[in-house]
Order: C-alpha cells, then structure tokens, then sequence
C-alpha cells in the first residue's frame, strides 16, 4: 500500500488528505456503513482511526483500501477471504468460472458467442 496518490473518490472540497467519516466513505463507494465495520473485522490491516464515541476516521491509506477491498469483493468476484488473500499477498487466482452453460447446438454457438464478446469488453472497460 506504498501508492501516495490522494483518493479520488471525493469532489466535497476537503483536501485529498483530509479525514473521512464513515458515512462519507460509505457514500463514496456505493455501499452501506455496516459493510465497511464488517470489512473492518475481516481484513485486520483496515484500522482507521476511532475517537470519542467510537466514531470512525478513515486516511487516506484507509480510502485506497477500501477502494481495493470493493473492487475485488464486488466487481471481480472474491469472497471476503480470497480478498483477503490477495491483498495480505497470497495470490489466489481470481475466480474462473464460465457463468455461461455449455452449448448444445450451432445456434446456441451463436448466441454464446455474442455474449461471451460482451462479456469481453465489459471485463476490458473495467
């Protein structure tokens, strides 16, 4: 986690290296607080900092994690511990299974075909 860019995630005016609540990293990210206080018990090297009340504060550091932990969980498929995994540097290889079924007959071909393109260039936008 050695990458010193500031998170991008925010247009709200607050310096790139400015704290953020949890509400607002939730937000930012598209998912709810509960989850981000889950992956707080499941990936240990997630720790933002706790002040009066247990209120979270999450740097920077905090922000590029949770970016990493969102986009394996929910855009490359991992489960919380193949997550964990790659980023504790394991290398488990991502998941490889084919969602489509095997084909039958010349036209199914066809129509697996096409949805195997779209698959494709919708791996490659990502």
């Amino acid at each position: 986690m050695s990458d010193l860019r500031a998170p991008t995630l925010f247009a709200d005016g607050k310096a790139p290296e400015a704290l953020r609540t949890i509400g607002e990293l939730a937000e930012a990210l598209g998912v709810r607080q509960h989850v981000l206080r889950y992956w707080e018990e499941q990936f240990p090297m997630l720790k933002p900092l706790k002040r009066g009340g247990s209120r979270r504060y999450y740097r920077p550091e905090d922000v590029r994690l949770t970016e990493q932990i969102n986009r394996l969980v929910h855009r490359e498929g991992y489960t919380i511990k193949g997550a964990r995994a790659v980023l504790e540097g394991q290398g488990i290889s991502p998941p490889v299974a084919d969602p489509l079924p095997q084909i039958e007959s010349r036209a199914d071909f066809g129509i697996r075909s096409e949805l195997t393109a779209i698959r494709n260039r919708l791996a490659a936008a990502l």
